[in-house]
């Protein structure tokens, strides 16, 4: 296995980087989530658009505050050069109502030649589920 993760992307790589994504998501820490990214990250997640990791973190300090027993799975799409796509989807409990929801969606990443996320575009679509349900 490579020791980096930089561009141009092999297949190996890629679904290292994926992987890497995955654990750190599921890890809730947005400091360590924000290390992935470069400082000038650009974001679209949802209907929300935003740049750099500040805000990043603003971010998912604000979604993990809801989304509780939040899990995650990643799955390497596809990948060219510097970018990749992933397909996932989590599972969460609303914080305030305890109601289930899976959450599925793709996303488009970009990176810079140091390895780090320079552009992050997720679309995610949500619907409620019974906690008998739960695939994670």
């Amino acid at each position: 296995m490579a020791t980096q993760l930089l561009p141009p992307f092999t297949e190996e790589t890629a679904r290292a980087k994926v992987q890497f994504a995955e654990d750190a998501w599921n890890s809730r820490d947005p400091e360590r989530v924000a290390l992935a990214y470069s400082e000038d990250s650009e974001w679209r997640n949802r209907d929300q658009f935003f740049k750099g990791r500040a805000a990043i973190k603003a971010f998912l300090r604000e979604k993990w505050s809801r989304e509780d027993q939040y899990k995650l799975k990643k799955e390497l799409w596809a990948f060219t050069g510097n970018r990749i796509s992933v397909a996932f989807f989590y599972e969460w409990k609303q914080t305030e109502t305890g109601q289930w929801f899976r959450s599925h969606g793709n996303e488009q990443w970009e990176f810079d030649t140091d390895g780090l996320m320079r552009r992050r575009e997720s679309s995610v679509n949500d619907f409620a589920i019974k906690e008998d349900e739960r695939r994670l």
